[in-house]
């Protein structure tokens, strides 16, 4: 299950190698649903572990370079995030067959219901942290993802654990060891067939029918995160994004990245005033990270944030981030883990801001800061609010040459199929891009590379039943999750 993901060492950009892998999620489950009757919770727990050590070793990386953590304490704060994760698939498990036993239930219907209900509950939980939610495996798969427009990463999500448990219980039946109707071969068979016929039809639409369109110049600095924040290579920073910007053809929007400017750009001064040049010089906006602060009496608030500038240097508007990352921006309950320091530098603890609109090309527009493109009801609040583009400055020089930068930009791309918008990424380094209301990466960037990504984006203003809805549908699997789990408390074992 965890090969089915963009996954190192080493990284192959092949999208026909991707899509095969992409192809093993629909029976990476299935041994686990073979097995897990004998133990459920068990079985779960160490497939949880098989499946989330794999996909989130970088996390060493990012903790040993940037948090400068001694190893050995490092892999010992991985192998509790791994294990917490795990326990996940150890509840799902548990509680599925639990279910199956005490109301004789089909497990078929069980399983899926159970395992969106704790993959939900995995993704608010403790703030949240849907990484590695399986969905995500399709994105080279991209007319089986189509219909996340109506009911976001759950409905793809459901449709895998199903296929996985019918797949199970077909080899149980090929081996005499237990029974899968055929009509529910069929059944499961007409729903695949239906989400990939959606997918194909959505694929063909034009989401962004009549508008006009922005043309856009996305620029990655690659600026080396141990040298970001001191002041020795502030000069060099800001040259940098000077003059890739100066190589733009013409756009009407310049985008930089998740704190490209390592100050306070509304403290004023010479520093201020050559960003804003850079707005003039070019006639064009200007769309960038910057750190900013609130002072609440004596004390100062800091914020991750990002400014919007006009083709004359006047500023448009700011937005902060409201979904930080915990450990990377504060640190959780910092009174008893005094001797935990985050991972970024240059100045304090980061609080959550406030959600604002920025009319980048004069149209309203959403923009998510780093980590927040992997949070679906984030990128629907802003639409909800009228955004007709979205725009995720990130900083992913932090993963390194992992697999993560690619993980992160595809879950970033089905930001853009859930609200059918177009999502322009600026990375420091990463992978800066241009991504259609499909999902298609149209341009975008390598690793490491200091570069400018130019290319065309169009605002659209359509409502896909996700942005209306919400996570509404998962809600009611949660409640028929728990009704279930009720309703077994004292019923017998089924025979």
């Amino acid at each position: 299950m965890a090969l089915a993901f963009p996954h190192t060492l080493p990284v192959v950009d092949s999208p026909a190698l991707e899509a095969a892998c992409g192809g093993l999620a629909w029976v990476g489950l299935v041994p686990l649903f073979v097995v897990f009757s004998r133990r459920p919770a068990r079985s779960g727990f160490l497939a949880g572990l098989a499946f989330f050590a794999p996909m989130l070793y970088w996390l060493n990386l990012v903790m040993t370079t940037f948090g400068h953590l001694p190893w050995l304490l490092a892999l010992g704060c991985y192998l509790l995030l791994v294990a917490y994760l795990a326990l996940f698939w150890a509840g799902a498990c548990w509680c599925s067959w639990h279910i199956h036993q005490r109301l004789g239930l089909s497990l078929y219907l069980v399983l899926p219901v159970v395992w969106v209900s704790f993959a939900w509950l995995r993704s608010h939980l403790f703030t949240g942290f849907p990484w590695a939610i399986l969905s995500y495996s399709q994105a080279a798969l991209p007319s089986l993802i189509q219909s996340v427009d109506l009911a976001g990463i759950w409905l793809p999500l459901f449709l895998l654990v199903l296929v996985n448990s019918v797949l199970a219980g077909l080899w149980q039946r090929c081996r005499g060891t237990g029974s899968c109707p055929t009509a529910t071969l069929m059944l499961v068979l007409v729903l695949w067939l239906s989400n990939w016929g959606y997918g194909l039809w959505a694929q063909q639409q034009d989401w962004s029918a009549g508008g006009d369109a922005l043309r856009v110049a996305l620029v990655q600095g690659n600026i080396d995160q141990q040298v970001k924040w001191q002041a020795s290579h502030l000069e060099e920073t800001l040259l940098r994004y000077e003059q890739l910007s100066s190589v733009a053809h013409q756009p009407q929007l310049l985008v930089w990245p998740e704190s490209a400017t390592p100050f306070f750009y509304q403290d004023g001064g010479r520093r201020t005033r050559r960003v804003r040049f850079v707005a003039q010089d070019g006639q064009a906006q200007l769309l960038f990270g910057s750190p900013a602060w609130q002072r609440q009496g004596d004390r100062y608030r800091y914020l991750n944030s990002a400014y919007l500038l006009s083709a004359k240097g006047e500023d448009l508007g700011r937005s902060d981030k409201i979904h930080l990352v915990p450990f990377g921006e504060y640190v959780p309950l910092s009174g008893l883990l005094s001797f935990v320091d985050k991972l970024a530098e240059g100045i304090g603890d980061f609080v959550p801001g406030k959600l604002a609109l920025l009319p980048a090309g004069g149209v309203p527009s959403g923009v998510l800061i780093c980590y927040e493109a992997i949070f679906s009801e984030l990128a629907r609040e802003q639409v909800r609010h009228g955004a007709a583009l979205l725009f995720n400055l990130t900083n992913d020089a932090w993963f390194g040459n992992s697999s993560a930068p690619w993980q992160h930009l595809d879950m970033a791309r089905f930001r853009s199929i859930e609200q059918r918008r177009w999502l322009a990424r600026c990375a420091n380094t990463g992978f800066s891009a241009l991504i259609s209301p499909t999902g298609e990466v149209t341009t975008r960037s390598a690793l490491f590379e200091a570069t400018v990504i130019e290319g065309e984006i169009v605002p659209a203003h359509i409502q896909t039943l996700y942005a209306r809805l919400g996570d509404k549908p998962v809600w009611g699997l949660v409640v028929v999750t728990l009704l279930w789990l009720w309703q077994s408390r004292r019923k017998p074992l089924s025979a």
